[in-house]
C-alpha cells in the first residue's frame, strides 16, 4: 500500500509564502513524475505543477514565476514553495504522483489534500 501525505496549508496573507510537503510511503520501488494540482471552490482540479524524476519541471502560467516545485528523492518528498500569494490561489491543493510498486506495479495516486487560503 502507498500512501501520500501532504502537509503545509493553512491561511495566509496576500503576498505572504508557504511551503508545502508531501511525503510518499509504502511499498515503493520508484517514484517517477510527481506534481501539484489545485482545486478553488466550485471549479475544476488543475495543474499546478509537475517535476520528473530528473528534476524537469513544468508550471502552470498562473504561477510562473512564484511557485517552485523541488523534490528530495532520497525522502520520497515533493514540496511547492509558493510566494508572492494572491486570493485566487486559494484553493484545496493535492499531491500527485507516479509510482512504480513492490512487487511491480505502476500506479498513479493523489494525496488527501490541504487547504491553502489567501486572505486579508
Amino acid at each position: 500500500q502507498v500512501q501520500l501525505v501532504e502537509s503545509g496549508g493553512g491561511l495566509v496573507q496576500p503576498g505572504g509564502s508557504l511551503r508545502l510537503s508531501c511525503a510518499v510511503s509504502g511499498n515503493i520501488f520508484s517514484i517517477n513524475a510527481m506534481g501539484w494540482y489545485r482545486q478553488a471552490p466550485g471549479k475544476q482540479r488543475e495543474l499546478v505543477a509537475t517535476i520528473t524524476s530528473g528534476g524537469s519541471t513544468n508550471y502552470a502560467d498562473s504561477v510562473k514565476g512564484r511557485f517552485t516545485i523541488s523534490r528530495d528523492n532520497a525522502k520520497n518528498t515533493v514540496y511547492l514553495q509558493m510566494n508572492s500569494l494572491k486570493p485566487k490561489d486559494t484553493a484545496v491543493y493535492y499531491c500527485n504522483a507516479d509510482i512504480v510498486t513492490i512487487p511491480p506495479v505502476v500506479i498513479n495516486t493523489w494525496g488527501q489534500g490541504t487547504l491553502v487560503s489567501v486572505s486579508s
